[in-house]
């Protein structure tokens, strides 16, 4: 049995548990809540990664992976899935999409962060909030492309960052910036995979 260390408030998490229901592996995988807050390095989480950062996942052997794009890569070879292509355009499209997801992710991260600081930098909130709406007017420019595709590890991050400007942006109103983008998201939404890991507080 797999262990995944694991918070269901983390968009980076989701991704790995998307991925999870997408290759029908929910059965596989033990889910252990663990905390990784910025300031507070968690004992526990560091004695299976150093870095204190979740997801982290125990394979069989005791050995550990981390982060989630290697996570949901060892899982797809492990299901011989299709959410990474092999080779060709689709593959480095696949992968541009979740470095465009993982990167909007970072920022979105950092943002929240700083917004709740006792004295917040407005020129960094305007930097995170001018590359938030350069990734949505490029999405919305790509929205095409991206719902002709197959479910690839791209799609699965850039609908987990949606969800996370859902959950923790709601005042944004992004739909109103990209509303092509916003079409293909509540199509997406309504997955299986995507509805059993929405976020929840507590």
């Amino acid at each position: 049995m797999l262990q995944l260390h694991w918070s269901p408030k983390s968009p980076f998490v989701r991704k790995v548990m998307v991925c999870v229901h997408e290759l029908g592996m929910d059965g596989d995988i033990d889910k252990i809540r663990s905390v990784a807050a910025m300031l507070k390095p968690n004992a526990a989480l560091m004695r299976d990664n150093p870095l204190s950062k979740i997801p982290t996942l125990l394979l069989d052997d005791g050995s550990t992976l981390f982060d989630s794009v290697v996570i949901c890569e060892y899982l797809n070879d492990r299901a011989k899935g299709t959410l990474f292509p092999a080779n060709g355009p689709e593959k480095w499209q696949a992968l541009r999409w979740h470095a465009l997801g993982n990167g909007l992710l970072d920022a979105l991260i950092l943002w929240r962060n700083e917004r709740e600081r006792e004295f917040p930098i407005q020129a960094l909130i305007d930097a995170f909030e001018l590359k938030t709406q350069s990734v949505l007017a490029l999405l919305e420019a790509e929205v095409s492309t991206l719902a002709a595709a197959p479910l690839n590890i791209g799609s699965v991050t850039l609908g987990c960052a949606l969800g996370y400007l859902d959950y923790r942006f709601d005042d944004l109103g992004w739909r109103q910036r990209a509303p092509a983008l916003a079409a293909w998201f509540a199509v997406w939404r309504l997955r299986p995979s995507f509805v059993l890991t929405e976020p929840v507080d507590g």
